[in-house]
């Protein structure tokens, strides 16, 4: 339920409540994320701010049910925060992720901005006259920022791992996988403004373009250069994210040394959760999503696609200790099995039934 301070949009009919010339704040939520929604981490925060608000608008969208707002200002996930301007301009944007505090700090500025103006008058003429296409030019440099760092290894590429859409996309993707890596990616075709704009904000002119903890790593002539000239995993320092490293080896150290059996349960579970967690959306399937090896497990990966998210994934065929104990951990019998934000989805079927209003 929202507080009488924040005007839900929950519908397209219901987006000319949007009022213009004044500063809003539109936040983009949907009741299967659990930090967005009613009770949410973040909803809580948007509410806590709208509350003492002056001369600021607080707009809670519905990403699912207001799709007409959600194209207009290229909501692609949730949750999704716009900080807007009284000329219309976004000051910040805040693409997913889980950091709350953010959102404060975006709203901070936005009320230094709008303080600063109120007690200047004589210069809000010369504020008005701010160049549109900058401001433009900032909220996509901020959403590209948003972009390369969701996960810690990030493809820039033409069509996704799973069906690249030219032979360099494929190519980069073929070393990443054979490395065993995991990866987010983000189809480049699927959006003009990202596949021109990361151009000029990486001066990197060509795709794939790689980026290693928010790190420009380069294309794919960098990528086979490092190859030829070592190990690829220990240039860039990403030991940490080869699928199943270490995978195993502790617990039979500790079934070595004698261990009690709750000692190794509590070891696999810590283990199972660490992986759970390792991305924002992780899928457990039979392979990996450049060769599934399984029919439900191609479908799953093929549904993902589809809605061009970035996820990362764990080959359960790999590490039979993990293949076991998640489906213990979980109380799910069978995979894949597909988890946001450390909560399991479900398997194939859950996501097909949800797939018709699903916004990632």
């Amino acid at each position: 339920m929202s507080s009488p301070s924040v005007i839900d949009i929950s519908n397209d009919a219901s987006s000319s409540l949007i009022s213009r010339g004044s500063k809003s704040v539109l936040f983009f939520w949907a009741d299967w994320h659990p930090s967005s929604r009613p009770g949410g981490s973040f909803d809580a925060v948007f509410h806590t701010l709208a509350k003492d608000a002056i001369d600021v608008k607080f707009y809670r969208v519905e990403a699912e049910e207001a799709l007409g707002v959600s194209k207009q200002y290229n909501v692609t996930v949730v949750p999704t925060f716009l900080f807007i301007d009284t000329d219309g301009s976004i000051v910040d944007r805040i693409d997913a992720g889980e950091d709350v505090s953010k959102v404060t700090q975006c709203y901070v500025r936005l009320l230094n901005s709008t303080s600063f103006r109120a007690a200047n008058p004589s210069e809000n003429q010369a504020a008005a006259t701010v160049d549109p296409e900058q401001a433009k030019k900032a909220a996509l440099h901020t959403r590209l920022q948003s972009l390369i760092t969701s996960s810690p290894i990030v493809l820039f590429l033409k069509g996704s791992p799973n069906a690249p859409k030219c032979g360099f996309s494929r190519q980069a993707v073929e070393i990443l996988t054979s490395h065993n890596l995991h990866f987010g990616y983000f189809d480049i075709l699927q959006d003009e403004t990202v596949r021109q704009g990361l151009k000029e904000y990486s001066d990197w002119p060509t795709y794939p373009q790689l980026y290693v903890r928010g790190e420009l790593v380069g294309g794919l002539d960098i990528m086979k250069e490092m190859v030829e000239s070592g190990d690829f995993v220990e240039q860039l320092d990403v030991a940490l994210f080869v699928k199943n490293a270490s995978a195993g080896a502790l617990s039979s150290t500790e079934r070595e040394d004698g261990d009690a059996p709750s000692t190794v349960a509590t070891s696999l579970n810590g283990k199972l959760q660490q992986l759970i967690n390792r991305h924002r959306i992780m899928l457990f399937m039979k392979g990996i999503p450049s060769s599934p090896r399984c029919g439900f497990s191609r479908q799953i990966v093929e549904i993902l696609d589809s809605y061009n998210v970035s996820y990362d994934s764990f080959n359960i065929l790999e590490d039979e200790e993990v293949r076991q104990g998640l489906k213990e951990y979980s109380d799910w019998p069978t995979y894949p099995q597909l988890y946001v934000e450390g909560d399991l989805v479900g398997g194939l079927d859950i996501v097909k039934e949800m797939q018709r209003g699903i916004t990632w």
